[in-house]
């Protein structure tokens, strides 16, 4: 059974390879910038240890026991991990790093790598680690609006949304116009937006925020 952890929002660098001076020539260098490191020798240790729920990033090396990485980062994805990761090999070539940025990659460096090139990779993924994270916060925080709507508001947000004037929007729903007005005005007040323009884009959004009653 996976260990408890203590929860907590600031990012990881995962580090998995079976080189054992690499594992701590990372460690170190990513703690000297104070990094949170953890580091695992193989994919199965990965797969034990690790919290795939924490912030951060994976830097894998494609070479691996059992599995290669861009096999491994498919598995992971397969059971839904979204981690970004940094490749790394002893062995490239250009197909494999075809292959490897193909997958979604951030970055695939040939070993040996300086430093900097190293972290800049992870400073990267991070990044785009952090963005995921605040794009699906505010995709939830909009799917908890778009709740509150009754589904008559609905109705009209999406009819305005297309563009259709009060006048239509009564006349396709059987309602009057005054009615129409007043489950415009909850919808942009629930919704939190000041104009039609706003309206729209939002809209848009909505349809993959929340599910069809």
């Amino acid at each position: 059974m996976r260990e408890t952890r203590e929860v907590t929002s600031s990012p990881l660098v995962n580090i998995v390879d079976d080189d054992v001076s690499m594992r701590e020539s990372l460690t170190d260098l990513f703690r000297s910038i104070s990094y949170e490191v953890s580091a695992f020798d193989s994919p199965d240790e990965f797969l034990r240890r690790s919290d795939l729920t924490r912030p951060g990033c994976i830097v894998l090396d494609v070479r691996l026991p059992g599995i290669n990485g861009i096999e491994f980062k498919a598995q992971l994805e397969r059971n839904g991990s979204v981690l970004p990761v940094v490749f790394m090999t002893g062995f490239g070539d250009i197909s494999m790093s075809v292959r490897a940025m193909k997958s979604g990659a951030v970055d695939f460096l040939a070993k040996p790598f300086r430093d900097q090139e190293i972290i800049d990779a992870v400073m990267a993924a991070i990044g785009r680690d952090a963005a995921r994270r605040h794009d699906l916060q505010h995709h939830k925080a909009l799917a908890a609006r778009v709740e509150l709507l009754t589904p008559r508001e609905r109705e009209v947000m999406d009819a305005v949304a297309q563009g259709l004037m009060n006048k239509q929007i009564a006349f396709n729903l059987g309602i009057s116009e005054v009615t129409v007005k007043l489950h415009r005005g909850n919808v942009m007040r629930k919704l939190e937006v000041r104009s039609v323009a706003q309206l729209v884009r939002m809209t848009d959004r909505t349809h993959d925020a929340s599910p069809r009653a």
